[in-house]
């Protein structure tokens, strides 16, 4: 490409950069816990006492949770303005929050780190309103209270952006989603003392997130990159989320019902969980199709060919383990004998990498290059990024794979046996071996993660795309479009 330089359409839409920048950092973190959990599995005093195992995966997946937040609400401050066609509300209200939840963040895992569960909550006001303690939800209330206020700001300047500026599907979506995570985390401030009641409402936060408002924010999301890397027809793409929208509501809102299959609710709870449950791995189809057919029919060769490449794979792999490794485990006659085992740490694992880190990624990947002041980045870079995408895959698949079958082993030893059933630490020695190949997967998966953020340091001329029609052929004039990134 020329050395044209690359102007933001709308120059609020930089308040995303720091965003994204937190939320690699935080992935990184994540991964880091990850393996010293891996370790733990293998070797049970691994850095005890100082990183005990509750420790180490509560800060694991807290920090999954974070960075994938920092990751959308970047997302969101980039996109919206665009797609309105018309600058943030409020960028400074934007930055604001940014550092806010970055301090927040930060403390709260050092909490977790320095001082005992029991004492943080001690000194976080829990005996005044008890939220603390559950899994997913271990944040302290000054926290839960911090990510409330941040999202109402985040959801305040994106909502009076949306209301001044143009309306498409994907902002309408994508605030949707948003306005959808912000009111499903207020029940994690409800904590009844009733055990069932609890668990109840406790997945009103962890299913209808990640199998309700989240699967909206990805299909915004995908969208909205497609459209840019293949100049795919809004008519087509408003027509194609709408029906994704539809089925990933209708199958997951009431999907939330495989959870309740033995927390002590009423039995037609099975019947629920088994039919819509089964529904569930369509809009993950859906948008596996969706993608594909944008990319097959595409009118423009966009220079940020990785960004495709991460969003192919995100609807591939999110499909595989939302959809099929979730599948497995789904129905009730099943899920007596796999729920709790390593059959659900597999589908959890690959599930949340294909659905939500790629397409948290894939927005980096497409929109980075612009902050940065170019289209898209160099050749060289372009290769490293996409080597990156597959070690990391693999290294997922590796994960995956290696949990299940640790899961499959588990139930055999563990859940089938009538009499002499295997206790459960006996169990654990009989699948070390599958520990192993899960750490070795886990390392693989590192080592990618750091080659995508070596991509970003890597130089060279940045390429430059083409607008093809649909016989093909460059249209005339548009070079300057290209560049631009329309």
């Amino acid at each position: 490409m020329s050395n044209t330089t690359f102007t933001l359409k709308y120059k609020s839409q930089a308040v995303a950069k720091p965003y994204f920048i937190a939320a690699l950092g935080l992935f990184v973190g994540q991964i880091i816990f990850g393996l010293v959990m891996g370790v733990q599995y293998i070797y049970g005093d691994f850095l005890f006492p100082h990183i005990p195992f509750n420790v180490a995966r509560m800060v694991h997946t807290n920090l999954l949770i974070v960075w994938l937040l920092f990751g959308f609400m970047g997302a969101a401050y980039y996109l919206v303005p665009e797609e309105a066609e018309t600058e943030l509300y409020s960028p400074g209200l934007a930055l604001l929050m940014f550092w806010i939840f970055l301090v927040a963040g930060a403390a709260t895992i050092l909490g977790y780190l320095l001082v005992p569960y029991a004492r943080l909550a001690e000194l976080t006001g829990n005996d005044l309103l008890m939220t603390m303690g559950r899994e997913f939800l271990e944040q302290p209330l000054p926290t839960k209270v911090g990510i409330v206020i941040v999202a109402l700001a985040m959801l305040f300047n994106l909502s009076m952006t949306y209301l001044k500026g143009r309306k498409t599907t994907v902002t309408t979506i994508l605030m949707i989603g948003l306005w959808g995570l912000a009111l499903m985390f207020l029940f994690s401030f409800y904590n009844p003392h009733d055990l069932v009641r609890d668990k109840m409402y406790w997945w009103f936060v962890v299913h209808l997130w990640v199998e309700g408002v989240w699967e909206l924010i990805l299909a915004s999301l995908l969208a909205y990159v497609l459209i840019k890397t293949t100049g795919a027809d809004r008519e087509v793409v408003d027509k194609w989320i709408y029906v994704i929208m539809a089925t990933a509501l209708f199958s997951g809102i009431l999907g939330t019902a495989h959870h309740y299959y033995f927390i002590g609710l009423p039995g037609y709870w099975h019947l629920v969980g088994n039919i819509f449950s089964s529904l569930e791995p369509i809009p993950f189809f859906l948008l596996t199709l969706f993608a594909y057919r944008m990319v097959q029919r595409r009118r423009r060769d966009h220079a940020n060919q990785a960004a495709v490449v991460w969003a192919l794979g995100c609807t591939v792999l999110g499909f595989l383990g939302a959809g099929i490794w979730g599948f497995l485990h789904t129905l009730s006659w099943v899920n007596y004998y796999s729920h709790g085992t390593q059959l659900t740490a597999s589908h959890g694992h690959l599930a949340f990498y294909g659905a939500y880190a790629l397409v948290v990624i894939c927005l980096i990947s497409y929109a980075m290059p612009t902050l940065r002041g170019r289209v898209a980045n160099s050749r060289a870079s372009q290769t490293v990024e996409i080597w990156s995408f597959w070690i990391m895959s693999v290294g997922m698949g590796v994960i995956t794979l290696a949990l299940t079958l640790a899961g499959a082993v588990q139930i055999y030893l563990q859940r089938f046996p009538t009499d002499g059933a295997m206790a459960f630490m006996a169990a654990q020695d009989q699948i070390v071996f599958f520990y192993w190949v899960r750490l070795f997967g886990g390392v693989a998966f590192l080592i990618g993660l750091v080659l995508y953020l070596a991509s970003f340091f890597i130089g060279g001329e940045p390429v430059e795309g083409n607008w093809y029609g649909r016989r093909g052929g460059v249209m005339p004039g548009v070079a300057q479009r290209v560049r631009h990134g329309e």
